[in-house]
């Protein structure tokens, strides 16, 4: 059985320019994050790889068609966020409605964003597995000892064909 993976859309995929407005398809310039290519091609053959983003002014097909300018969306299996799933991203309820859409159990998926809060702490509220990956090396604002990358390329030892991280 293969593990589902979610990843973070801005800043853990592609980068999010912060001057740039509006929807990132339509954006001038788009970019993946470095690694991001070589990490989805590893991953692909073992693991089912989703998005799930907080972008609320975006539809999965918007979140596709950008995924389609660095050549990155034929790694993924679907796209979730506030349109299709009818909840904002940060909160225990935005994962149990994949995990309802996906109809599997919270602990066969893995959450990976840059966000502590709405990313990782809010997945592992809801019973997922989750990865930060911060690159910056940043403290996180809790307590609680959070599994860290710091290069999406670790990402690629962390999963097998029968693995959990």
């Amino acid at each position: 059985m293969k593990n589902i993976l979610l990843f973070d859309w801005g800043d853990t995929l592609m980068v999010d320019f912060p001057d740039q407005k509006g929807k990132m398809c339509n954006w001038d310039s788009v970019e993946a994050v470095e690694g991001a290519m070589e990490t989805l091609k590893a991953l692909y053959p073992s693991n089912l790889i989703y998005v799930a983003t907080g972008a609320a002014d975006s539809t999965p097909e918007d979140i596709k068609a950008a995924f389609e300018r660095v050549d990155l969306n034929r790694f993924i299996s679907g796209y979730f966020c506030q349109d299709n799933l009818g909840l904002p991203k940060g909160t225990s309820n935005f994962y149990q409605a994949i995990i309802d859409r996906l109809g599997v159990k919270p602990d066969r998926v893995t959450m990976i964003g840059d966000n502590c809060t709405k990313d990782i702490l809010s997945a592992l509220e809801a019973g997922l597995n989750a990865i930060w990956f911060n690159p910056g090396g940043k403290n996180s604002d809790t307590d609680q000892r959070v599994e860290q990358v710091g290069h999406l390329k670790e990402l690629r030892f962390l999963f097998t064909e029968t693995g959990q991280p």
